[in-house]
């Protein structure tokens, strides 16, 4: 069944002539519509008699809706960027306290080296105690890094010589097991043992080193080259089943440097903390954002 729209143009049925119209349209079965004044633009009514009065929402009115969509779907993005420096505050202060835990742990006492495997999960950046003597015949080399200056040692800031760090199996008298041992930095040039045989101890010494354990490769990292003993991260059972090592690993402290050998001390506690230009990037970006808002759809409306 078809019905026939019939649009008649000024109010509805305000004078006689057009209420006869509309009763004429009706006993003719078709249902009149009034176009409204230009008050209502292209609005349309159903004229009286023919049942309940409905109105049809306007083109006007469905744009309207679609701005207001759009204005608050834009007022997110200054109020986002408002959390998310609120956020970067509060991530900021988690990292001043982590940098603080370390370096308060890697200061603590020193206690003996235990060899659970459990128990050592849980003592990263701690410092322990053990007594042996290097195996310099195996030694393995993690490279490039750069050195680490201990903290109450000035220097300037020039550039920073390349090298790597020396690891050596450290047979334990006390606790018979052999571990390893990063020895600490040596620039390139003194990558060869035969060019630092003065610091290639062989007595028996007591050592204080930091434990740490294994690490995982980045992402972009290249692949440890076990066959030309080329390292880039500490895989401690790849590093274990090539020396004959258990996977228990310490760094030695600044103390353990003997003159020609390796630079002890090189455990880094200082970790990345860029959260205070995180923050002021995003609080910028929310107030700039909040301006344009500003502008854009409350001063234009005034």
């Amino acid at each position: 069944m078809y019905r026939v729209l019939v649009l008649l143009r000024g109010p509805a049925a305000t004078t006689p002539r057009q209420s006869s119209r509309c009763a004429l349209l009706l006993r003719t079965g078709l249902t009149p519509y009034c176009v409204q004044p230009r008050s209502h633009p292209w609005s349309l009514l159903r004229c009286p008699g023919s049942g309940s009065q409905r109105f049809f929402s306007s083109s006007t009115s469905t744009e309207s809706s679609k701005d207001s969509l759009v204005k608050w779907l834009l007022f997110l993005i200054p109020v986002a960027s408002f959390g998310l420096g609120v956020w970067q505050i509060q991530r900021r202060k988690w990292k001043l306290n982590l940098i603080e835990q370390l370096e308060a742990q890697t200061t603590s006492t020193p206690i003996p080296l235990p060899i659970d495997p459990a128990e050592l999960q849980t003592m990263e950046f701690r410092p322990v105690t053990v007594r042996g003597h290097f195996d310099h015949s195996k030694e393995l080399y993690v490279r490039p890094r750069t050195l680490v200056k201990p903290s109450n040692e000035s220097g300037g800031m020039g550039p920073q010589e390349n090298g790597a760090h020396v690891i050596t199996p450290f047979i334990c008298t006390d606790l018979g097991i052999t571990i390893l041992v990063n020895r600490g930095f040596v620039p390139t040039r003194k990558l060869n043992p035969q060019t630092r045989m003065k610091g290639q101890i062989d007595e028996e010494q007591d050592l204080v080193g930091i434990v740490r354990l294994t690490e995982t490769r980045q992402q972009f990292a290249p692949k440890n080259d076990v066959q030309r003993n080329v390292w880039y991260y500490r895989d401690l059972a790849a590093m274990a089943e090539k020396t004959g090592a258990e996977p228990i690993y310490i760094e030695a402290d600044y103390g353990s440097t003997v003159p020609g050998g390796p630079i002890g001390g090189q455990t880094r506690t200082t970790l990345r903390n860029e959260h205070l230009q995180y923050t002021v990037t995003w609080f910028s970006l929310s107030a700039f954002t909040s301006i344009l808002w500003y502008q854009k759809f409350i001063r234009r409306a005034l």
